[in-house]
């Protein structure tokens, strides 16, 4: 695996530069004092991993990783900090660990673990007969689809009726449905016959996008009706339901499992389309979704390591402001790292939360457990 390091302090980089070459499993490409600079390495040649500091001038690390998920939404990113407290903003990005400085041989040895056990068990795996060129749609967050060569090709859809005609296809994916049902779902407000017209040319720029991709997915007709039939087409809804755990993290190699599994949820399910027909599924799965990641939560909890649950948990927290689970949880990370002033803190924004938002309190077990708390 290639990396590239970014610290605007030389000896810092110095520092990591060594370590990595002693360690032997990952090949330095390049080591820069900006992030500016490192951006234009990732503008000419690929990396696997970014070592990358938060506090630099210019441009700081937490924006740094928004223009890096730009160029290659694949890249996993190390953050290096002096401030322990800015690894929660960092694993809201998408980071795959954070080193603190000074950064030591055994604390980078457990980070270069977890990185090389994520990419040997990187879920969820292809199937055989999935060429490895395949690209994967995505419908996690938006409809789209993505070249695992060519991470920064952007999918050009003609219409965005064609994007949600072909959402509708993907949800019923296998199934035979009717085209009034599209027509009535897609075009409610069109005549009849502008509607069959508009869903005719749809179709025709759907299959034709997906040859311009090389997909191997077809749109059938017959007796009226409509049929995707996806192939070994990669789906990261379907790899996220074969993936999905809802029980308690057995060890540290399911943990890895489920992370790769929980990494393909980018936002809640065709998020940004606001389809009423896919409003059921997107709640089923979001619920999927908060399960698994809490059960994760608590392994992490139970194995030391409650600032990693509390970054988990600040993220879980955007999605469903209201849970007494996530709440409860976030507690015992406050509590775990000593941090009483955050715990109380964190409990009484969630108390004025419920009341102002919801007009309630919360329960009365969990009310009771916090006071004794203190």
């Amino acid at each position: 695996m290639r990396a590239i390091l970014i610290d605007d302090e030389k000896p810092a980089l110095q520092h990591l530069e060594r370590l990595l070459a002693k360690d032997g499993r990952l090949q330095v490409a390049g080591k820069y004092t900006s992030a500016r600079l490192g951006l234009q390495h990732l503008e000419q040649e690929k990396a696997d991993i970014i070592f990358l500091d938060i506090g630099m001038p210019e441009m700081n690390g937490l924006e740094a990783a928004e223009h890096i998920m730009k160029v290659d939404r694949n890249i996993r990113i190390v953050y290096i900090t002096a401030y322990s407290d800015y690894a929660i903003d960092a694993f809201e990005l998408n980071a795959a660990d954070y080193l603190l400085k000074p950064v030591t041989a055994q604390r980078l040895n457990k980070t270069l673990e977890r990185l090389v056990s994520r990419e040997e068990q990187a879920a969820p795996q292809p199937a055989a007969a999935e060429q490895a060129d395949n690209p994967w749609i995505l419908c996690f967050k938006r409809l789209e689809f993505m070249d695992r060569n060519d991470a920064g090709r952007k999918t050009l859809w003609r219409t965005s009726k064609a994007q949600e005609v072909l959402a509708l296809m993907l949800h019923y994916r296998g199934q035979w449905v009717l085209k009034d049902m599209i027509v009535d779902l897609v075009w409610p407000d069109f005549k009849p016959e502008k509607a069959v017209t508009n869903l005719h040319t749809t179709v025709y720029h759907i299959r034709k996008l997906l040859k311009t991709w090389g997909m191997e997915v077809t749109v059938e007709f017959s007796q009226e009706r409509y049929r995707l039939v996806t192939g070994n087409a990669p789906l990261d809804v379907e790899r996220f339901v074969q993936g999905w755990q809802g029980g308690a993290v057995k060890d540290e190699q399911d943990w890895e499992r489920r992370e790769a599994v929980l990494a393909l949820y980018r936002g809640d399910y065709l998020g940004e389309h606001h389809y009423n027909w896919a409003e059921a599924k997107r709640k089923e799965l979001q619920a999927n979704y908060i399960q698994m990641s809490l059960r994760s939560a608590e392994y992490e909890l139970d194995t030391d390591r409650p600032r990693q649950a509390l970054a988990r948990l600040s993220a879980l927290q955007e999605v469903d402001p209201y849970s007494e689970d996530i709440c409860r949880l976030a507690l015992r990370s406050y509590a775990a790292l000593g941090d009483f002033p955050g715990f109380r803190s964190h409990y009484d924004h969630y108390k004025m939360l419920l009341q102002n938002d919801l007009g309630i309190g919360p329960g009365s077990i969990m009310d009771s457990w916090v006071q004794n708390a203190f």
